[in-house]
C-alpha cells in the first residue's frame, strides 16, 4: 500500500535574533579571552544567520530575564522545573496554532478526519500534553488515538513518520497528524564547556507538522510518496552526542568530533539502505540532511560526492533557523517541496542523526499531481 505525506507545515516563535547578536552577547559572558575566541570562531563558522526563541530576554537584568546574577555576580539560569513550565505554556499554544494551520492548508482533510496524533519532543514534558490540547481545542474526536515519542533527539521525526505510515498500512482509512515540538533554547547553559559553547551556537526553537495518509494526494498539491525507513547505529559516537536531564535544564554533550564520525561512516550506512530499496547514490536527486551543524552537512556532501544544490534545502534551513532538533528535518522537507513544486518527480533521501550515535533514514519521492486544469493545459501544449 502506498502512503503519502500530504502536507508539511512549520511554525517559529515570533522573537528572533541574529547570530551576530548572539555572538556578541556570549562574548560578553565569556570567562576569559580564550573562551571569547572560541565563541567568535564557533558562531562565525556556524552557517547560521538567524534563530528563533520563545525567550525574549536572555540578559541578567530586567523583568523576565532568563538568567539572573547571584550574590557574587555569576549568571545563573533557572532550574529544570522553571524551564519546563515555560515549555508547557509555550508548546501548548504553538502546537494548537500549528495544528490549525496545517489542517486549514491540507485540501480534503480536516480535524474530524484525523484518527491518530503523534507528538514528538525532547525538550520538555507535561501531561496532559500538547496532544490532549490539540484534540480538544480543534474539536477532534475524543476517540483520536494519541501517542508521544519523547527524548529521542534530532532524529525523532523519522520514527514518528514511520509509525504514521504503519498506522495507515494497517488501516487504509487512517489519517495521522505528526507534530514535532522543540524549544531547545530553554536549555541554554553557561558552563563554559566546549560542548555547551557549540550547542549554544546551534540550537533554536521551532515546530514542524506533517499529515500522513493512504489517500491519494489532492490534485495540484505537492506531496511526498513514502518509500522505506532504515535505522542504524554508530557505536563509535556513543559518548560524543548525549542528552540528559540536569538540575538546571537538560544537559547536552555534543563533541566537535561528531561531524568526522558521521563523515567516516555515512557512505557505509547509506549505500546498503538505498540498496535495500532498490536504489543507488546516483538515483537520488535531492538530499534532506538534518543540518545539525554546517560541518555535518559539509561532511555528508563531501563523502557522498554530492552537488551543492542537492543539499541546498538543508543549508537554507540552517541559515535562517538553526538546529531545531527533531522539527528541523520537517523544515528541510517543506523547503524541498516548495522548491520542487510543479516540477518532475524527484527521489529524496532524508537522513538525521542523534544520540548514540543513531542514524535514521527514509526514501521519499516528491511529486506534484497536476490539477485537472493543469493537466488539460499540458495536454494542449503537447498536442500543439
Amino acid at each position: 500500500m502506498t502512503t503519502w505525506i500530504h502536507r508539511i507545515d512549520t511554525l517559529l516563535p515570533d522573537f528572533s535574533f541574529a547570530q551576530e547578536e548572539a555572538m556578541v552577547k556570549m562574548q560578553e559572558w565569556a570567562r576569559d579571552d580564550r573562551e571569547k575566541r572560541l565563541v567568535r570562531a564557533v558562531y562565525r563558522n556556524s552557517g547560521i544567520e538567524r534563530r528563533h526563541s520563545v525567550l525574549r530576554n536572555y540578559d541578567g537584568e530586567g523583568e523576565g530575564a532568563f538568567f539572573r546574577r547571584d550574590a557574587d555576580g555569576t549568571l545563573q539560569g533557572p532550574g529544570t522545573a522553571a524551564r519546563n513550565d515555560i515549555f508547557a505554556a509555550e508548546s501548548r499554544a504553538m502546537s494548537v496554532q500549528l495544528a490549525r494551520k496545517i489542517l486549514a492548508n491540507c485540501p480534503g482533510i480536516g480535524p474530524g478526519d484525523v484518527t491518530h496524533l503523534v507528538t514528538v519532543s525532547c525538550t520538555g514534558f507535561y501531561n496532559p500534553g500538547p496532544d490532549y490540547y490539540i484534540v480538544r481545542e480543534l474539536g477532534m474526536s475524543d476517540a483520536t488515538q494519541r501517542y508521544h515519542l519523547g527524548f529521542m533527539g534530532c532524529y525523532a521525526a523519522f520514527p514518528a513518520l514511520r509509525m504514521a505510515a504503519q498506522f495507515c498500512e494497517a488501516d487504509p482509512a487512517a489519517v495521522v497528524l505528526v507534530m514535532c515540538i522543540e524549544l531547545c533554547t530553554l536549555h541554554l547553559q553557561l558552563t563554559g564547556s566546549e560542548d555547551n559553547l557549540l550547542a549554544n551556537s546551534l540550537f533554536a526553537d521551532g515546530l514542524g507538522a506533517a499529515i500522513v495518509s493512504a489517500r491519494p494526494p489532492a490534485p495540484g498539491v505537492p506531496a511526498f510518496r513514502i518509500g522505506e525507513f532504515r535505522s542504524a547505529l554508530v557505536p563509535a559516537g556513543e559518548h560524543d552526542m548525549t542528552w540528559r536531564i540536569g538540575d538546571r535544564g537538560f544537559d547536552i554533550a555534543l563533541s566537535s568530533y561528531v561531524p568526522k564520525i558521521i563523515g567516516g561512516n555515512i557512505r557505509g550506512l547509506v549505500e546498503p539502505a538505498l540498496a535495500g530499496a532498490g536504489l543507488a547514490l546516483p538515483d537520488i536527486d535531492v538530499w534532506a540532511v538534518h543540518p545539525g551543524g554546517k560541518s555535518i552537512v559539509d561532511q555528508v556532501q563531501r563523502t557522498l560526492g554530492l552537488d551543492p544544490m542537492q543539499v541546498g534545502a538543508s543549508r537554507e534551513v540552517l541559515r535562517r533557523c538553526g538546529n531545531m532538533s527533531s522539527a528541523t528535518i520537517l523544515f528541510v522537507l517543506e523547503e524541498i517541496l516548495r522548491r520542487r513544486a510543479g516540477g518532475p518527480e524527484s527521489r529524496v533521501c532524508a537522513v538525521a542523526f542523534g544520540p548514540g550515535l543513531t542514524v535514521e533514514m527514509a526514501t521519499l519521492s516528491a511529486i506534484h499531481v497536476p490539477s485537472a486544469a493543469g493537466a488539460a493545459a499540458a495536454g494542449a501544449a503537447t498536442a500543439g
